[in-house]
């Protein structure tokens, strides 16, 4: 039996970016993504969306401020899928 611990990955299983009205998401989280990774790439996509809203605001650009808003859905879901998958037992 092996004592190797297996670094948590992401169970794939948070959806984001709302389609058509169905209810059925754009987007999911791949399954098996180190949470580690998926953390750190939400940290750098909240820089982002931190720079995209000040810039929209300062500049009265909605595009730039509905652009945060999407890359906020997609860290949002990196986080909370990489919380599902720290808590795996």
């Amino acid at each position: 039996m092996s004592d190797v611990v297996q670094a948590p990955v992401t169970p794939g299983l948070t959806a984001f970016s709302a389609g058509d009205g169905s209810g059925r998401p754009l987007f999911r989280v791949e399954q098996g993504i180190p949470c580690k990774h998926a953390r750190e790439h939400a940290s750098e996509l909240l820089g982002s969306v931190r720079r995209l809203t000040f810039l929209g605001v300062m500049e009265s650009d909605t595009d730039l401020a509905w652009a945060g808003y999407y890359l906020a859905g997609m860290a949002k879901a990196l986080l909370d899928d990489a919380e599902l998958g720290m808590n795996q037992d």
